[in-house]
């Protein structure tokens, strides 16, 4: 029986060390969890490739993902707002399989649609046409002439992640529900999807939406440290703990069901 292990929101460079320590931890453990791995974008918290260097820094991380192709472990990686500039490096070095969203993909036996969710569900119409224009040809390419030592401080000076940090678990909460919305019409208006699943609002979410039909998102790892597994018998939606039991950080907002609860 198939079982995918999915996960998003990680923002590698915005959270602390030992928070990234316990996500190389989690990645060890993905082979008991599961029998691949879906990363729905924002594993880093700024990635640019460029065509001979790569940003310093997550050597654990990056090892320990190439640890799990070796082991037999496909993983996909569908790229974020923050993290949407992969390359030859993630591909042919670590062995990230790189997914172009919104794709729909076989996740656990089931046949879902896969998005990051940056700029779906209405709104955002200035970061829209931000999106197309930084993803563009074009875009990559003036970005890539500024020489690495001042184009990647400035893009990771311009993130917002460490502000939501500070702010502790609560999302955008409209944000969030429009991004669920349009989860669920997703599901309503095609018969052939079995799931939905966004990342993004760093609000994990399990919700049935109809008999055996299911919006999900993974959350985050800045302050749920969740993942969800898939398979065709069931979702679950759960949370790492602290040693000792206790959960790392606030209880989540969450529509539908709570880390720890199965559908």
């Amino acid at each position: 029986m198939p079982r995918t292990v999915v996960v998003s929101d990680i923002h590698l460079g915005a959270i602390p060390a030992a928070a990234e320590r316990a996500f190389v931890g989690f990645l060890e453990r993905v082979p008991e969890l599961g029998d691949d791995l879906l990363i729905n974008g924002d594993l880093f918290d700024f990635w640019f490739e460029y065509r001979e260097v790569v940003p310093r820094g997550h050597f654990a991380t990056l090892t320990a993902l190439r640890a799990l192709v070796d082991h037999g472990v496909a993983i996909r990686f569908l790229g974020g707002n923050h993290d949407a500039w992969g390359g030859s490096f993630l591909a042919d070095e670590v062995g990230l399989d790189l997914v172009e969203g919104p794709a729909v993909l076989d996740v656990g036996g089931r046949r879902a649609y896969v998005a990051h969710g940056d700029g779906l569900g209405g709104g955002d119409w200035g970061y829209r046409l931000l999106k197309r224009a930084s993803r563009s040809r074009v875009g990559r390419a003036l970005f890539r002439a500024v020489h690495p030592d001042l184009g990647v401080p400035v893009a990771r000076r311009a993130s917002a992640t460490g502000d939501k940090r500070a702010a502790g678990p609560g999302p955008e909460t409209s944000r969030a529900d429009r991004l669920a919305e349009h989860a669920r019409r997703l599901l309503e208006n095609r018969e052939d999807l079995d799931l939905v699943i966004f990342g993004h609002t760093h609000r994990p979410e399990l919700e049935e939406v109809g008999p055996g039909r299911f919006y999900l998102n993974a959350g985050d790892w800045i302050h749920h440290r969740s993942h969800a597994v898939v398979s065709p018998r069931e979702i679950r939606l759960e949370r790492e703990e602290a040693p000792g039991g206790a959960d790392r950080g606030g209880r989540p907002g969450v529509a539908g069901r709570e880390p720890g609860e199965v559908f």
